[in-house]
């Protein structure tokens, strides 16, 4: 059995415990745990774990290829505080949430032109994936206006330093993602021998088997669409504020990669983490009411070139609603100048670790670029949840 390394202190031990039993699957070569870092299913959300020649769906997660997105726009930083009811109709009428949210025109994109016969769950759930491209789903996802502080100018981001308007989103695959999940980790654990059961969860395909090959393009067409329905939803969303897009910086985190580790080649799962590889580009969220970051990877081997995908939980969703009120966080998050459109309790700051803490645990994985504040913000405010 391998083991793990661990960045940041604050992780409970049921995330430990069940990154310890990641590190029994028999294929697993390499792991690490984030330090936003909390409870999934099977692998904890800010979990890495790298296999050769087989893939887990629950590793990868229910939400595939859940992303970010970060547009900076060509606006004066000034007009989030003096107009910014021109974002909150932008957000209001350019963006759609909720668990079954979807368009009765549906939105055109050359991703539906790719093979959605690549797999059975695909094919049948196109029609449906044409009808949720451009919306947001639930949980923890958001489209939100804020003002990007750039420092000083950097490779890969062609602005120069100062304060502009950028649009940041969070979401992933929608349903047709989590159908994907489902239909493969079933066939795994239904494929799983007798004296793994306890590893039911991390249940995993051999890449060399036709379930492994189908959820493997799968995954890859859903990360595809997930980046297509970011795409939708900044045109859209942009395009009604009358704005456009001069820079922008986009990741995965509920993904697998094929990606070469002291020459050889591992399957790196990166469940609730931020590719971190050496000047690579990413974006970290803290929440609603908390900064996000623009980093760059420093390459650590030691994390599989990863790092935090956020601030990360530290309360439940039940524990939230029973101390919470929606209205209250509100007022509070308005007497900050942070006008938040919809949400949930379960939602709110306080149920999510110090951003600026877990970014400092972190030093040796990721730099810091450039910051976003949030000014306008949407999230679902139905009360459904979804698992990252």
């Amino acid at each position: 059995m391998i083991t793990y390394q661990v960045w940041g202190s604050r992780i409970d031990e049921a995330a430990h415990a069940q990154m310890r039993q990641a590190c029994e699957v028999p294929m697993a070569v390499g792991a690490a745990l984030m330090p936003d870092a909390h409870v999934g299913y099977g692998l904890p959300i800010g979990g890495v774990l790298a296999l050769e020649n087989a893939v887990i769906p629950y590793a990868v997660g229910v939400d595939i290829a859940c992303r970010m997105k970060l547009s900076v726009l060509d606006m004066p930083a000034d007009s989030l505080r003096d107009s910014w009811h021109r974002y909150e109709d932008a957000l209001e009428r350019g963006t759609r949430f909720g668990v079954g949210s979807e368009y009765e025109t549906p939105k055109d994109h050359p991703v539906m032109d790719e093979d959605w016969t690549v797999s059975r769950v695909t094919r049948e759930r196109k029609d449906l994936a044409r009808r949720q491209l451009g919306t947001s789903g639930s949980g923890n996802h958001f489209v939100e206006f804020g003002a990007l502080t750039l420092s000083s100018a950097q490779p890969g981001l062609d602005l120069e330093p100062g304060r502009y308007v950028a649009l940041l989103s969070h979401s992933g695959s929608r349903g047709t993602g989590a159908a994907v999940c489902s239909t493969y980790s079933g066939i795994a654990r239904a494929r799983l021998p007798a004296r793994h059961a306890p590893l039911a969860y991390l249940a995993w395909l051999a890449l060399d088997s036709d379930a492994g090959r189908e959820y493997w393009d799968a995954m890859n067409l859903m990360g595809d669409y997930a980046a297509a329905n970011h795409d939708v939803i900044h045109k859209t969303v942009s395009k009604r504020l009358g704005a456009r897009v001069i820079a922008r910086v986009e990741n995965h985190h509920n993904f697998a990669w094929k990606e070469s580790h002291g020459g050889r080649e591992w399957i790196v799962h990166r469940k609730g983490a931020t590719p971190a590889g050496a000047g690579v580009l990413g974006v970290i969220p803290g929440s609603m009411g908390t900064p996000a970051y623009v980093v760059r990877g420093k390459g650590n081997p030691a994390s599989i070139e990863s790092a935090a995908h956020g601030a990360g939980r530290c309360m439940s969703r039940t524990a939230a609603r029973s101390r919470f009120t929606w209205k209250a966080a509100q007022r509070r998050l308005e007497a900050q100048g942070i006008h938040v459109l919809s949400a949930g309790a379960d939602e709110v700051p306080e149920v999510y670790k110090d951003i600026d803490e877990v970014m400092r645990e972190q030093t040796d994985l990721v730099e810091i670029v450039a910051r976003f504040d949030p000014r306008v913000v949407k999230m679902c405010g139905d009360g459904s949840q979804a698992e990252d």
